[in-house]
């Protein structure tokens, strides 16, 4: 087997710093009682202004003026991680999260799916980086193995247990994972290297230290296997984003909008499945949550159709007060089928697919604005389609027109060249409308072809019911 060690260095930064349109501001994490605020990590910004991890906030604010603040979070650090796992779901089936800030990930029965591992790297890469989250990706037999080396490589790949002893063997024996009591003492007695403590004798390493140090250097040369918990993505997608501060139009909203429904596309590839109806709450300081319902006809999870219907459903909403948080909720998540798509597609890049069509409509006119249209078995043409509902098999398999006019109107006869007919209807005796009519199908000058009549028994003018595409 060979696992894949996804790092997140600066989870709890990233998570903060994805949600705000400017990620270049300097920014530091705060944490500590109200008496002493300490700044628990900052991004590369607030570092080259000289703040520091395990500074006051104090003397912060008297070293740099203007930098941004905010909470340092555990319970977000780790709703940040799962959201990840059920990212890298889609991926591997075994996914684990036993390691804190880092997505240990299955992948030799992966790459016949995903290519070899360089393409898939680069696969990991390039969403993560997407997503936002900054990463350091390391490929070994063993997961713990993998673990260690990604505290100090970025991209290394051991392909086999022949070789990982000599990668092993160069790291500081103060980052393979030992307690620091052990690494000092094994320090002291100048074994810098791991591949120093692993040429020891076993016996020696036993009478010295703890029974857990032989089992984790077994357990990091492959000779223990190491057990890891799977993780299983969660039914249903709730996450909630705090805004900087009160937003009192839905412009502003779109931001934020474009993340949740990037991380709702994300978490839907992960479960394979799709979403048809979900909802977005704006959260106010004073009064109830607005609630905006988003519905889809059929399963969706592409991040920019998502993006779309729910930014054409707010764009209608009257924001009755400043928001403070945005929330977004999918609970009917089911199970996505791909669109069926010839091999060489020959709809134009412009254009888009009917379905894309039909609900960024549906978002933009309402509801009630877009129909569907299905046969009913009626012999009259008014009344042979219906806007819902299931449609039936059509009475005759005659051409008939894909456009009806609301009302028929009158055609003079020599405005016009008959192709066929007549072909007569009778029908509707049972429902009070009884119609007796001679159909023909008829072509004007200007070339288009048409559908129209004439009452059995009238002479009166041709009456054009509908047009032929």
């Amino acid at each position: 087997m060979r696992w894949a060690c996804v790092l997140l260095p600066q989870l709890a930064l990233d998570g903060v710093l994805r949600r705000r349109p400017d990620p270049d501001t300097p920014l530091a994490l705060i944490t500590g009682t109200p008496q002493r605020r300490i700044l628990q990590t900052v991004n590369s910004p607030a570092r080259a202004l000289g703040l520091r991890p395990g500074l006051s906030l104090t003397a912060a604010k008297a070293l740099v003026c203007d930098f941004a603040t905010a909470e340092y979070d555990p319970a977000e650090i780790d709703r940040w991680h799962r959201f990840l796992a059920a990212w890298a779901y889609r991926f591997s089936s075994h996914v684990s999260l036993d390691y804190p800030r880092v997505l240990m990930m299955e992948i030799e029965s992966s790459l016949g799916l995903f290519g070899p591992w360089p393409r898939f790297e680069a696969r990991l890469r390039e969403e993560l980086t997407a997503l936002g989250f900054r990463h350091r990706i390391v490929a070994a037999p063993n997961p713990a193995a993998a673990r260690v080396l990604a505290n100090a490589y970025d991209g290394l790949c051991i392909a086999d247990d022949e070789t990982l002893p000599q990668a092993l063997g160069q790291l500081p024996i103060d980052r393979v994972g030992l307690d620091r009591e052990v690494a000092t003492a094994l320090s002291r007695m100048g074994l810098r290297r791991l591949h120093q403590v692993l040429a020891l004798p076993r016996e020696t390493l036993a009478r010295r230290f703890p029974a857990e140090v032989l089992r984790h250097l077994d357990t990091l040369t492959g000779r223990r296997a190491l057990a890891l918990d799977c993780y299983r993505p969660p039914d249903r997608f709730d996450v909630r984003l705090e805004l900087n501060f009160d937003v009192g139009s839905t412009q502003a909203l779109l931001f934020p909008l474009r993340r949740l429904t990037a991380d709702l596309a994300a978490f839907l590839a992960g479960r394979d499945s799709g979403v048809q109806r979900f909802d977005l709450l704006l959260e106010h300081a004073q009064g109830e949550d607005s609630r905006v319902p988003v519905g889809l006809l059929s399963a969706e999870r592409e991040a920019a159709m998502l993006f779309e219907l729910a930014r054409g459903r707010l764009e209608h909403l009257q924001v009755p007060a400043p928001v403070r948080a945005l929330r977004l909720v999918a609970r009917d998540l089911p199970s996505f089928v791909p669109q069926h798509r010839e091999l060489f597609e020959e709809r134009p890049q412009q254009t888009l697919p009917w379905e894309q069509l039909r609900e960024r409509l549906r978002a933009r006119l309402g509801d009630e604005a877009v129909h569907g249209l299905c046969a009913r078995a009626d012999h009259r043409p008014e009344h042979a389609w219906l806007c819902e509902g299931r449609g039936e098999a059509l009475p005759t398999g005659s051409p008939r027109p894909g456009w009806l006019l609301r009302e028929p109107r009158p055609l003079p006869d020599a405005a016009v060249r008959m192709l066929g007919g007549p072909e007569r209807i009778e029908s509707g005796w049972w429902d009070g409308d009884d119609v007796r009519r001679d159909y023909y199908r008829i072509e004007t000058r200007s070339g288009q072809q048409g559908w129209a009549y004439r009452d059995v028994a009238e002479h009166g003018p041709l009456l054009l019911q509908g047009w032929f595409a």
